[in-house]
């Protein structure tokens, strides 16, 4: 039997974000011998990114857009849907969702398949249209990370039920496996506790939230360092919320890091600050860390995380329950390393290979519907 061929269509490929992290480990981690995987980026993909996926055998194109209206680019990936002919295109985040269900369709592929990953489903009526009346109309399925993501694209979008799937996301393990002392690193004493958390620092993750919790936390507990790992657009404005609280000798702005892992190991407690969620690939790295977690109750969060089992919730947008969340955990040892031992113990259901496997037998499902409409040639066998 021949091998079905896919067509991963992002933005951009990398070891950042939590979308991009999760395409590129489902890329990599699709059985070979079942299927032949491509990517193609709409923008210039990370080189270091591109060589990992060239060791893997999956072959990168990109189109080389440079400006979110640099539409003409896109003619490479027309082009390459022409010349390939790809059984199955699977589309990640909402503008690649957009041109892959269009072009595949018009390219007559015989498996289109969107995935969203994460936004807030309110305050932008038109992507709300173009997901109901495009994305959804041309897909034969929509993915949702989340049930509670399910839930806002049957209510808000009105995207019928049948066109759902829900799978998650999953733990993508750093390809930079260090034992980073964060402390000594900081110049911080051994008996100093540290608060970390990592992400893409734009304004839906509300570190600002995170960082007016630390201020009222460092209150009660003297030497309380909170560690940011990320870049992003919004640093300025948080680099300016700390100094405006006074506390910038207790706040570490970390930048890019490839080695988050050890960082949430060597931490006493993490957090989650965001004001919305999918699935996120944070909550699974703090599990498989072993780190303690409070995390706001957003999106598919609490799918995973089970207040006062495996982590501790609060609610969105509230410094004081976040600040007295992170003291019960810094102030009793015991019960945080129960909810990260508990954790932990969860993340075999969420590793890259478990997930790639549900997304595998998904392919060959609505492959066999294509060749049961006769959207798709019959499977060759023999010779």
């Amino acid at each position: 039997m021949s091998r079905l061929r896919i067509l991963f269509l992002i933005d951009s490929v990398s070891e950042y974000g939590g979308a991009e992290r999760f395409t590129v480990g489902l890329a990599t981690h699709l059985p070979r011998d079942r299927f032949e995987v491509w990517i193609c980026s709409t923008r210039i993909g990370e080189p270091t990114t591109v060589a990992a996926l060239n060791r893997a055998g999956v072959m990168h194109i990109s189109c080389g857009r440079r400006a979110k209206w640099d539409v003409h680019r896109l003619r490479t990936l027309v082009a390459l849907l022409r010349r390939q002919r790809f059984d199955v295109v699977h589309s990640h985040k909402f503008g690649s969702n957009v041109w892959g269900t269009i072009f595949a369709r018009a390219c007559h592929v015989p498996v289109v398949i969107a995935h969203e990953h994460n936004w807030s489903y309110s305050g932008n009526p038109l992507r709300i249209w173009i997901d109901r009346l495009v994305i959804a109309r041309l897909a034969d399925r929509f993915i949702a990370v989340s049930q509670a993501n399910r839930e806002r694209m049957l209510t808000i979008e009105r995207i019928p039920a049948d066109k759902i799937v829900v799978l998650p996301t999953a733990y993508i393990p750093h390809a930079v496996t260090t034992d980073t002392d964060i402390r000594s690193e900081l110049g911080l004493a051994r008996e100093v506790r540290v608060i970390t958390t990592a992400a893409v620092l734009r304004a839906e993750k509300a570190l600002e939230v995170l960082i007016e919790a630390h201020a009222q936390v460092a209150r009660r507990i003297s030497q309380t360092h909170l560690v940011i790992c990320g870049e992003g657009p919004c640093l300025g404005d948080l680099e300016q919320r700390v100094a405006e609280l006074g506390t910038g000798e207790l706040v570490h702005f970390l930048g890019r890091r490839d080695d988050v892992g050890s960082i949430l190991r060597a931490s006493d407690v993490c957090a989650l600050s965001s004001d919305w969620e999918g699935m996120p690939l944070f909550v699974f790295e703090c599990m498989a860390a072993g780190a303690a977690l409070v995390a706001t109750n957003v999106g598919g969060v609490p799918e995973v995380v089970e207040d006062g089992s495996t982590g501790l919730l609060v609610p969105p947008r509230d410094p004081a329950a976040l600040a007295d969340a992170l003291v019960s955990l810094l102030t009793d040892p015991a019960y945080r390393h129960q909810l990260a031992s508990a954790a932990a113990r969860r993340i075999d259901e969420f590793t890259i290979e478990s997930v790639a496997a549900r997304f595998a037998s998904l392919y060959e499902e609505l492959m066999q519907e294509a060749r049961h409409m006769g959207l798709a040639p019959a499977v060759a066998v023999g010779p």
